[in-house]
């Protein structure tokens, strides 16, 4: 089997595995996307859904959160750590995007790359959950589950990407992405994966023995 045959295999399954998987972040406006997927670098995202429950309810606009007191917005978002740079970065990208991009988000990832603290993994959730563009999201979930599954030979974040998209149907990237991250929290952990209830466990190398690979 290829690793194109594999993939779709897989895809069919998580689709049914998971049929209501999305982001895990919780947000209703598109800033509030954009400024939550920051916070949420080496962060849970249950903690930065804790976090936002204050941080939205006090700032409800990019106006607000550009004018926020810079040390108000540390406090609220200290608990997720790298709190000084994610409260400059977020205070910095709300200006940004109200002086030039009249407060909307950015739909390309040249210009999201040029926001404050966004990142590849940032830019490609907003592309694929705002935009609906074809999008590799390289959180931890997936670059350890893909990597188990043997459809990367990298866990450089960049690297998984690529190779991932040599591989997905454009029209299947973002939520295979999104279901294997719900894998990868409800089954395939990083210190005790539950192989025997994996539902995708026979197109997996890490379960199959060595002798079958």
């Amino acid at each position: 089997m290829t690793k194109k045959e594999q993939i779709l295999k897989i895809i069919d399954v998580l689709r049914t595995t998971y049929p209501d998987a999305k982001c895990a972040l919780d947000y209703s406006e598109p800033h509030e996307l954009l400024i939550a997927t920051r916070l949420s670098a080496q962060c849970t995202d249950a903690r930065v859904n804790i976090i936002t429950k204050t941080l939205f309810k006090r700032y409800k606009s990019l106006e607000e959160f550009a004018g926020a007191n810079i040390e108000e917005l540390e406090q609220i978002v200290r608990p997720c750590g790298l709190f000084r740079t994610k409260a400059k970065d977020i205070k910095e990208m709300s200006a940004i995007l109200i002086t030039q991009h009249n407060g909307v988000i950015p739909d390309t990832m040249e210009e999201l790359l040029r926001l404050p603290g966004v990142g590849r993994k940032t830019a490609n959730l907003i592309l694929g959950d705002l935009y609906n563009k074809p999008a590799v999201v390289t959180d931890t979930h997936v670059i350890r589950v893909s990597g188990r599954l043997g459809l990367v030979d990298t866990k450089v974040p960049q690297k998984v990407e690529q190779q991932l998209r040599k591989l997905l149907p454009i029209e299947e990237s973002t939520m295979f992405c999104h279901r294997l991250v719900w894998h990868g929290r409800e089954v395939c952990s990083a210190r005790k994966p539950k192989c025997e209830e994996c539902s995708i466990s026979f197109y997996c190398n890490y379960f199959r023995p060595m002798s079958e690979r």
